[in-house]
């Protein structure tokens, strides 16, 4: 071994330990299972300055066959080229999501409350959670109808190809996420199409205005602004009056 591969090896062992430590700290869930020789991989195709797609595609694959939802996969690359000083070109970017789809796709179909591809609930559960809004509403003798109310976003573009819509998938559910405090049902309704249960109050604006913008600065994160809808078009649509009702509307609007 050169004095120059030596070299290359010990950057690239140094940048992945780097990018543990900021992964663990900032996005990775369960931090036992990050480590997988497909990111030694990625650093020492990084390391050589050699194209880095195949490298992601089989990151992509190995993230989507464990269960990593797209949103952490797509976040954790993303810090290791901030380290770097540059952001992932969209080569990397496709072959992470196509390697992630296909793992996927190969995996046995299981009934989940959670949208791969959003990282947020889906349409079924945020049914569960507004049916508890209506009950509570009920009990304290208020009307969920008048109290709370959908904030709908809509992103959507032409027909994209699937890494591409996964991408805007994961950074929407990112979005979402960031711009309200724990605790808000949300869903993706498929399409592009997302819905949030918030409460009618003094707040309401300010919110609308959060997911805004977090829309926007995560789409220019993941330099995927052309998948969006420009502007994004979000609105308020008010709850019907019963449980029954809400869930029909919910059915309306998925895609």
């Amino acid at each position: 071994m050169t004095t120059t591969d030596q070299m290359r090896d010990a950057w690239a062992a140094t940048l992945r330990e780097q990018w543990r430590a900021r992964t663990v700290e900032q996005v990775w869930l369960r931090p036992g299972d990050w480590y997988h020789p497909a990111v030694d991989a990625f650093t020492e195709a990084l390391a050589s300055g050699a194209c880095t797609a195949a490298a992601a595609a089989r990151l992509g694959e190995v993230r989507g066959a464990a269960g990593v939802g797209i949103a952490e996969t797509l976040d954790d690359v993303r810090l290791v080229y901030e380290i770097l000083g540059r952001e992932p070109g969209m080569d990397v970017v496709r072959a992470l999501c196509e390697g992630w789809s296909g793992a996927v796709e190969s995996l046995p179909v299981q009934v989940s409350c959670i949208d791969p591809e959003s990282g947020l609930p889906t349409l079924e559960y945020l049914g569960v959670r507004m049916g508890e809004t209506y009950g509570a509403a009920r009990r304290y003798g208020h009307q969920a109808h008048v109290s709370h109310c959908l904030v709908l976003v809509d992103v959507a573009t032409e027909d994209l190809p699937p890494w591409r819509r996964m991408a805007r998938s994961a950074a929407m559910g990112r979005a979402l996420s960031s711009a309200l405090p724990a605790g808000h049902p949300m869903a993706a309704l498929g399409g592009g199409a997302f819905a949030v249960l918030i409460a009618r109050d003094g707040d309401l604006g300010e919110a609308v205005r959060r997911m805004r913008d977090q829309v926007n600065d995560h789409a220019a994160r993941l330099q995927i602004a052309d998948l969006l809808r420009q502007p994004p078009r979000i609105w308020i649509e008010p709850l019907p009056e019963t449980h029954e009702q809400s869930v029909d509307l919910l059915h309306q609007l998925r895609r």
